[in-house]
């Protein structure tokens, strides 16, 4: 198992008389190396061989496990390290095939260089050319990644494009979800926003109001001065485990 860090560039100083990159950098390579720690120890995933990175308080695994038993003990043990915000953990199931990964709303950069790219403007790095609003072009239950990365905040009914990414992720699949924290200028600043976004917004979704609205699990939900971050997994009706909302909404 091997870990590294990568310096976050989200522009937050941590301690006076430090530069924020260097202070970032060295808040992720702590990151990291608790995040090895924890995984390293634990009998139940110390045998696994994993990448292991943290940028910007966000941890980055991937490898190839044997069983989705094992992909569940890891999703767990990586989001209950302290200080991690969100977990974009791409790791496979031995015998299930290749990930099938797509990044909505990607621009000309892709979370994953190997994703599949949508956007409404076709320019480098966008393999699907389509409005969100208007519907996803991928089969029912056939992804097991979705990034939406700053995208929520200006679509039109985000609702409805929940209930789309909940459509095309597989069950064991996630949502990683970055979004501008409404407090913070930056959800101002960029008039194309159309919503603004708290953590709360995301319990809604794990626990919707609305019998038509399918729920999400809430695998981590948290924010910082400025942004939000949410990894949600598809569920069936019911909604979330109550510990599970008080986990990440109380």
């Amino acid at each position: 198992m091997s870990s590294r860090s990568a310096p976050s560039s989200d522009g937050r100083p941590i301690a006076r008389g430090v530069a924020p990159t260097a202070a970032h950098a060295l808040r992720d390579e702590v990151l990291a190396a608790d995040l090895a720690d924890r995984l390293s120890y634990d009998l139940r995933t110390q045998h696994l061989a994993l990448d292991l990175a943290v940028s910007g308080c966000v941890a980055h695994v991937t490898g190839t496990v044997p069983s989705g038993e094992d992909r569940e003990r890891v999703r767990t043990a990586v989001r209950s390290v302290n200080g991690i915000r969100a977990a974009w953990d791409l790791v496979a199931v031995e015998g299930a095939g290749a990930l099938a990964v797509a990044d909505i709303g990607c621009g000309t950069t892709k979370q994953v260089p190997w994703a599949l790219g949508v956007d409404n403007v076709a320019q480098p790095g966008v393999d699907v050319v389509t409005n969100v609003d208007d519907g996803l072009p991928f089969e029912t239950a056939s992804l097991d990644h979705v990034f939406a990365v700053h995208v929520l905040e200006h679509v039109r009914d985000m609702v409805a494009v929940m209930a789309e990414l909940h459509r095309v992720l597989r069950p064991s699949g996630l949502l990683h979800v970055l979004c501008p924290h409404w407090q913070h200028v930056n959800a101002a600043a960029d008039p194309t926003h159309v919503r603004a976004i708290d953590v709360l917004t995301f319990r809604w979704f794990c626990q919707p109001a609305r019998r038509d609205v399918r729920p999400w699990r809430p695998r981590a939900v948290g924010a910082s001065g400025d942004t939000v971050y949410a990894d949600l997994q598809p569920l069936g009706d019911g909604g979330a485990q109550r510990r599970e909302l008080a986990r990440w909404f109380a």
